[in-house]
């Protein structure tokens, strides 16, 4: 019934009304016994300090009807109800009576008072165990001892009273300060305890208990030495103490159950360290003077406690220490995180004071790509591999930072533009050589971009942006490396538009393709075709390769391009055939196929679906992609030829060439590059290069075409050099599918080639 009460009136608005009046007769009651006089006063012992002794209890009780965790206030309402009975009890027994005798059945009250405050702490205090660390447990349990050991000293005349055999009115007299020692020793074990030192609730609740028991035990001691009398300011210490604690039950449907989320206070870990001064103090002091055997052993068990406390805390100590440098440290290469460069550099910046520095932004080039076809364990062995020849190129007081992903930062100290490309070029340079993952050397490149301190900003923030900016100019210009100017703008916005435009484009089928004929060099006769990708964009119409092939590196959508790309050529081919034209379509992958050892199945599975023979398909591949790794390249090649696809070498002379790649690699076609093929008929030097590079290929069993023909007279000549096939303007420029057909039906040669 009771509980059913309790629980209705959970949730329910305080009343001001009652605690306000409880401070009321609080003040009334102290205000008479400054004027109470000797003896027994009536209207002030009787008439004003019941009310003030009764109002904390009834405040209680209306607290306990209101609060959600209502046991813990009830305990302390019915403790504060037990005191006031015994002050009743006291105060009515001694109307016209000069002394009571002890003990009294007011004591029952007084002393039941303990027992149900205690109840009603540990019911407030037992959820909170759960929350708090061992560590501040600890500094409870070395609170409350250190505290108990120095009460036991002060309170040791009182305490004397209990040798030799205790009768019933001795054992209740040393209860009293008994009991007072455990509510203090209790109250300094809360003080440890974060939020309740710094909450306002949980002071006025420490606050109460000490004034409390601060009152008995000045009233014990009064007592001893016969100066107590009936009617000092010292009769309203227990009715402040009982106010303050019912201050506490009020406030404590509003406060919650426990001090949740409030914050250590400043004072909190002195506790422990005040309570080891004066365990120490104790066993220091009883060297000198008798000091009870219970302080002595109470300081002991203090300093144990202490030792097992700093124990912990160096043990979190280190803990954290670790968990600091774990939270600035990249978990994968080591190198200092985001978190560390955004700490450390503006730090380093101010005290430069305007000493010019370069601030770098890296990114790895087609990191995307081969993290997507090797696996995620190969990408981050190889982020480490790079972080460790970026880390070899600095000097011991440069910042290097990895800010996520393939992205990894610099700043170079005491260094301006000259300084900064240099170190550019060795960083690009360093990460030239070959990467060997699991048996297959990789080749990465990056792009650099680099700002420059304090001209081009003073701040890492403005640094990092234009930083980045120029990092994507480094990319879009393939420098390498680029230094921000003023005319430089950020791409960013832009940029993270057309990627998104580009993932719709090729879920909503905006790529198409171009196709461009090669044809014989002397009788004119189609042979294949290339199809080049275009994207057909809905803002800015139709694009070439070059403005978003680049874009999807970054952005991770190779191998879904380079997949529509086959898929959208071996459509055009099935479709063709069909009609009875064998045309050989040539497609070019990205140079992430060609370290997917899954690549030539895959393709070999998409030409079988469509009922084509394997000779529709010639991959283009440019000869720099396949430097880095000629094992694997030649393996995932020759299964290409396993199957009867055959391979051509795109723009052959551009990159840095090896004649023995020609050997051992399995091809069967040479392209050969238009920046040969345009000089050939005014530059000696370039017909030369051109006729022995056609000869060399064919003692090699190869076929070669030549790519860039734009006029009859580079026609006429490549025929004399023997040239097998040609492509470019002259012939046909980049056309859809269904022009190629009316090209096909309509275009008649004229001295064996067609006209533009």
């Amino acid at each position: 019934m009771i509980g059913r009460l309790l629980r209705s009136g959970a949730g329910k608005e305080p009343r001001p009304w009652l605690l306000w009046l409880m401070w009321i007769f609080l003040g009334l009651y102290l205000a008479g016994l400054m004027v109470h006089g000797t003896g027994f006063n009536p209207l002030v012992d009787l008439w004003l300090g019941m009310p003030a002794s009764w109002a904390p209890a009834a405040v209680a009780w209306l607290a306990a009807y209101r609060a959600r965790n209502h046991l813990a206030v009830a305990f302390v309402a019915m403790a504060l109800s037990a005191f006031a009975a015994g002050s009743t009890v006291y105060v009515s027994s001694l109307a016209g009576a000069s002394s009571l005798p002890f003990p009294s059945p007011a004591d029952v009250g007084y002393l039941l008072f303990y027992p149900l405050v205690l109840s009603g702490l540990f019911v407030y205090l037992l959820p909170m165990r759960r929350r708090l660390a061992r560590s501040v447990l600890l500094d409870s349990v070395v609170g409350s001892l250190g505290a108990a050991s120095v009460l036991v000293v002060l309170l040791s005349p009182l305490l004397s009273a209990s040798s030799g055999f205790p009768s019933f009115a001795t054992s209740v007299a040393v209860a009293y300060p008994l009991l007072d020692l455990v509510v203090l020793a209790v109250t300094a074990g809360m003080a440890a305890v974060p939020g309740l030192a710094t909450g306002r609730s949980g002071m006025t609740l420490m606050l109460g208990l000490m004034v409390f028991a601060a009152a008995d035990v000045a009233y014990a001691f009064r007592l001893e030495n016969g100066t107590y009398s009936l009617g000092t300011p010292l009769d309203a210490g227990w009715t402040a103490g009982m106010c303050l604690i019912a201050a506490w039950a009020n406030g404590f449907t509003r406060q919650g159950a426990a001090a949740d989320g409030a914050s250590e206070g400043a004072w909190t870990p002195a506790v422990p360290m005040v309570a080891t001064a004066a365990g120490l103090g104790v066993l220091i002091v009883g060297t000198r003077i008798p000091v009870p055997e219970l302080a002595v052993g109470l300081a002991a068990i203090t300093l144990v406690a202490a030792g097992i406390r700093t124990q912990l805390a160096f043990r979190q100590l280190v803990t954290l220490a670790e968990v600091r440098r774990q939270s600035r440290t990249d978990e994968l290469t080591g190198l200092p995180n985001r978190r560390a460069l955004y700490t450390d550099a503006p730090a380093v910046l101010d005290a430069q004071q305007g000493t010019p520095c370069a601030f770098l932004l890296l990114d790895a080039d087609r990191f995307k790509e081969i993290n997507d076809s090797l696996g995620h364990d190969v990408g981050d062995r190889l982020l480490i591999q790079i972080s460790e020849r970026l880390r070899r190129c600095l000097g011991p007081r440069d910042l290097i930072a990895r800010l996520g992903g393939d992205e990894f930062a610099i700043l170079l100290l005491e260094a301006g533009e000259h300084e900064a490309l240099q170190l550019a070029d060795r960083l690009r340079a360093a990460l030239s050589e070959p990467l060997t993952l699991r048996g297959i050397a990789l080749q990465v490149g990056v792009s650099v971009g680099i700002a420059l301190f304090p001209e081009q900003g003073e701040d890492l923030k403005t640094l990092l942006r234009k930083a980045d900016t120029a990092m994507y100019r480094a990319k879009a210009s393939r420098s390498g490396r680029h230094v921000y100017a003023s005319e430089d703008h950020s791409p960013g916005e832009e940029r993270l538009r057309m990627l998104q435009e580009l993932r719709a484009a090729l879920a909503n089928d905006e790529l198409v393709l171009h196709y461009q004929p090669k044809v014989d060099a002397v009788t004119g006769e189609t042979k294949g075709v290339e199809a080049l990708v275009r994207w057909n964009h809905p803002r800015h119409g139709l694009l070439a390769p070059g403005s978003f092939l680049l874009l999807a590196e970054e952005g991770g959508l190779m191998n879904a391009l380079n997949h529509r790309v086959l898929t959208l050529a071996l459509d055009q081919a099935a479709s063709w055939h069909a009609r009875g034209r064998t045309l050989t379509v040539a497609a070019n992958p990205s140079a992430s196929s060609l370290i997917d050892a899954e690549l030539p199945g895959r393709i070999a599975a998409m030409i079988e679906e469509r009922g084509l023979k394997e000779s529709a398909l010639m991959v283009e591949i440019t000869e720099d992609f396949m430097m880095p790794d000629r094992v694997r390249a030649r393996d995932i090649l020759s299964g290409l030829q396993d199957r009867g696809i055959r391979v051509a070498i795109d723009d052959f002379g551009t990159g840095y060439s090896s004649l023995a790649y020609l050997r051992d690699l399995p091809i069967n076609e040479l392209k050969l590059d238009r920046s040969f093929i345009v000089p050939m008929t005014h530059c000696p030097r370039a017909a030369a290069l051109v006729a022995s590079t056609i000869n060399l290929a064919h003692s090699l069993g190869l076929t070669v075409v030549a790519e860039g023909v734009e006029d009859g007279d580079a026609v006429d000549q490549l025929s004399r050099y023997g040239c097998d096939q040609v492509q470019g303007f002259h012939i046909l420029r980049p056309v859809p599918a269904a022009e190629l057909d009316d090209w096909f039906t309509s275009s008649r040669l004229d001295s064996g080639l067609p006209s533009a």
